[in-house]
């Protein structure tokens, strides 16, 4: 039986730097998908960033937070982040787009897969070797997204996306502490903290286990030795294990995590951690996939999902046709996983799976790009990728 034809209705934030580079090669997948499947798209691709508040005098066009708030299915997001470009408060250019998005639509949860490729080699002291086996590396690392010691800047950037007056934290004293005081506040809350943790655990119910043992596993990752804000969040990781029983339970504080990720990684399923810890080890643990260039991520709320590579602008890098577009098109597939679980699409959940076996193939040719070991330029790799996603995708829906 043909499969209905299903319209979503995307909002394509480029961005700065390299995020405009890789959003090119987004769009080819896109096409093509439109193309060859029953999906098709309502695309609004919105201008945004550091450049864009230079050449304006916004970070973005009025009403794009309200566009994704209430009509986008889906957000896809390159990358901010110009030189110069700081807002009159002080804050990062563009920080109202991606801060805005996570706080404002409560994308409470960082989910960022940790995978090597087969053909993937490591390049440590400027060459290229197999240091982590593939197969042996494949955890989930769920980062909570809204609160800790980002929440100050979260929400104020979500409340200038909005319009309204940035909030601020009240004024504190700090006994011995002499002069000019700088501070953030790191607040862990409970209904936070539950949500995340709720989320990581489920996420590890429809994965296969760790690959050193096949034990589905969730490690929960903190400073609770130390600070009150990861006691409590570790307490409530204990609390809802509970209603988990079949899911074993593991701790590591986060310096001993930072270690072990980098020698067992095969001991790792599922990782949830508070934020800035998140922030940290999921870059550390990019290193094990290979790099930047191919860590993709998903921000994700009960309503609403915004997708990104996590490599920065890397503005000097802008327009040369070096980057590497795997990220971003990892990213455009945890889209389509997301789309087909949450509206019960099974087609985006096919395409999902047909781009992580275009990737897939791909790693495995010659056309890579610089920090891969090959000299192919971005839009190479995008179309290599497209290529085979095209053919995957003409023998799955019979398309001549």
């Amino acid at each position: 039986m043909a499969s209905l034809m299903t319209s979503y209705t995307l909002a394509l934030l480029p961005g700065d730097g390299i995020g405009r580079d890789v959003m090119i090669e987004a769009e080819k997948i896109l096409n093509i998908i439109e193309q060859l499947t029953p999906i098709s798209f309502t695309i609004n691709k919105i201008p945004c960033g550091g450049k864009h508040y230079l050449e304006t005098g916004e970070e973005w066009p009025e009403g794009s937070f309200e566009f994704c708030r209430d009509e986008a299915d889906a957000i896809l997001l390159g990358a901010v982040g110009w030189p110069g470009a700081i807002t009159e408060d002080g804050d990062l250019a563009g920080g109202s787009v991606i801060l805005g998005l996570r706080s404002g639509l409560d994308l409470y949860a960082n989910v960022r897969p940790i995978k090597l490729y087969e053909g993937v080699r490591h390049k440590i002291h400027g060459e290229f070797k197999q240091v982590w086996e593939p197969g042996m590396v494949d955890m989930l690392i769920i980062r909570e997204n809204t609160e800790g010691l980002y929440h100050s800047l979260l929400r104020r950037s979500a409340e200038k996306a909005q319009g309204r007056d940035a909030w601020e934290p009240s004024d504190m004293e700090f006994p011995g502490l002499d002069g000019e005081v700088a501070w953030d506040p790191r607040p862990i809350s409970r209904s936070g903290s539950e949500r995340v943790i709720r989320y990581a655990f489920e996420a590890a119910q429809r994965r296969n286990g760790a690959p050193g043992d096949g034990k589905t596993r969730v490690t929960c990752v903190d400073k609770s030795n130390v600070t009150r804000g990861c006691q409590l969040f570790n307490q409530i990781y204990h609390e809802m294990a509970s209603n988990y029983p079949d899911t074993e339970t593991d701790h590591a504080y986060i310096d001993a995590f930072c270690m072990w990720a980098v020698r067992n990684p095969e001991w790792f399923d599922v990782v949830v951690t508070p934020n800035m810890f998140g922030d940290i080890s999921t870059d550390l643990a990019s290193v094990l996939q290979g790099g930047m260039g191919i860590a993709a991520s998903a921000n994700l709320g009960d309503r609403h999902g915004m997708f990104e590579p996590v490599h920065g602008s890397a503005p000097k890098y802008a327009g040369q046709n070096t980057t590497n577009p795997m990220a971003m098109i990892n990213s455009v597939s945890l889209m389509f996983d997301w789309l087909g679980e949450t509206k019960g699409d099974a087609d985006c959940k096919a395409v999902a799976d047909f781009i992580d076996m275009a990737v897939t193939e791909t790693l495995m040719g010659d056309t890579l790009t610089y920090d891969l070991g090959g000299n192919s330029g971005t839009s190479e790799v995008g179309d290599k990728i497209a290529g085979v996603l095209e053919s995957l995708l003409r023998k799955h829906f019979a398309v001549a």
